[in-house]
């Protein structure tokens, strides 16, 4: 079975991925922490070494592999794909399919700054507010490496110097495009489907936009080999 590499979303880390690695099977995985996040929280976010981060996860586990990502790994994925196409199996962005710009960012920016200002980071409010949105067992999955609410800013920056659209028409293989059916991400999923040479698009009735956390089973039917 062709190995899979999972990248995390947003202040998170490769934790988000627990129940997916659960439901892996024998099939190998790898969910990578982000630089600025989780085991890496020291370094300083860029689109180059996330892409690196990335690349470096798909030699581990033998050079070619499913390239799974939430939101900003969705995002990452894509520019990975892009510039290392022959490593990338099939691209499965999740939950990503929206034209960012600076003013759709800005509440993020305000509310990463508050809680980073916190004495611990802003890490007891989210952890608290995870368990309760999310459940006790989905909810420690997604602060369990920690939360990086410092690093927001130069991911957001990040992000909107990339062109997801002209990084899926760049990418020659298979991408299936995954978004709850009530995620707030999913406006311009129509643009990116028709940026895709080979795409499709899957919708997850009633989810939202941590359909990873939420939905796992759902996903894993998407995303693992058959």
């Amino acid at each position: 079975m062709t190995p899979i590499v999972l990248v995390h979303g947003i202040r998170v880390s490769g934790s988000m991925w627990r129940a997916q690695l659960a439901l892996s099977g024998g099939t190998v995985v790898r969910a990578p922490d982000l630089p600025g996040h989780g085991t890496r929280a020291a370094e300083r976010f860029t689109v180059a070494g996330a892409v690196e981060v990335i690349r470096a996860a798909i030699d581990e586990v033998g050079g070619r592999a499913v390239l799974v990502g939430h939101s900003l790994g969705g995002y990452l994925a894509i520019a990975t794909a892009a510039e290392h196409p022959d490593r990338v199996a099939e691209l499965i962005p999740v939950g990503c399919t929206l034209r960012l710009t600076p003013a759709l960012t800005r509440p993020y920016r305000l509310a990463a700054a508050a809680l980073a200002g916190l004495p611990d980071g802003g890490l007891a409010l989210t952890t608290r507010l995870a368990r309760l949105v999310l459940g006790a067992g989905p909810g420690a999955a997604f602060t369990a490496g920690g939360v990086s609410h410092a690093a927001v800013p130069a991911v957001l920056d990040g992000l909107l110097g990339l062109d997801p659209l002209a990084g899926l028409r760049r990418y020659p293989g298979p991408v299936r495009l995954v978004n709850g059916a009530r995620d707030h991400f999913r406006t311009d999923e129509r643009l990116f489907l028709a940026a895709c040479g080979n795409g499709r698009l899957d919708l997850i009735p009633g989810a939202g936009h941590l359909l990873p956390l939420t939905r796992p089973r759902e996903l894993a039917a998407l995303i693992t080999p058959g």
